[in-house]
């Protein structure tokens, strides 16, 4: 069932970096980068085991999406994705607000540091620690917030493709 979601995770991935590079098409965008050291784009865990958090930096623009599963009755163990409304990098302060999906939306806002991995291709080269705000609004249509601060961290990366020569 994990290798299910796993699979269903990596396609809306490799769809929605396919969507992002089709001349003309649109994503989710956020303000500029300023004086970011590194390229952070990559794959972290969330919450559980089996979500992830997408981040697109490319020139200068901030996009992503969160991947994770529903928690109320309607939508409990389905697979959502939550793309970025807004989201930001300066330096090593990142922050992200998601769009509102099955009535929950997230905002984070914290920093991007080196992990224990030696090299991209190791997990945990990346992790982003700081604050995750989950929302919803409550019978009245009034927002409840919880906050909990989080780690997460990079996945992997497959370096083959920047190795290859160019004719």
């Amino acid at each position: 069932m994990k290798f299910i979601h796993l699979s269903l995770a990596l396609f809306l991935m490799f769809s929605a970096a396919s969507f992002a590079q089709k001349p003309g098409a649109t994503a989710p965008v956020g303000p500029q980068t300023t004086g970011a050291p590194e390229d952070i784009s990559g794959m972290y865990s969330f919450l559980k085991e089996g979500e992830f958090v997408q981040i697109t930096v490319e020139e200068n623009v901030v996009s992503g999406f969160v991947s994770r599963y529903g928690d109320s009755e309607t939508d409990k163990g389905t697979f959502l994705d939550q793309f970025f409304s807004k989201a930001a990098l300066k330096d090593k302060h990142l922050t992200f607000t998601t769009k509102k999906v099955h009535g929950v939306w997230f905002d984070f806002d914290g920093n991007v540091d080196r992990g224990p991995g030696k090299t991209p291709k190791d997990d945990g080269y990346r992790v982003i620690r700081g604050t995750l705000t989950q929302s919803t609004n409550d019978a009245d249509n009034k927002p409840v917030s919880k906050s909990r601060e989080i780690e997460m961290k990079s996945f992997p990366q497959d370096l083959e493709d920047s190795t290859l020569q160019k004719p």
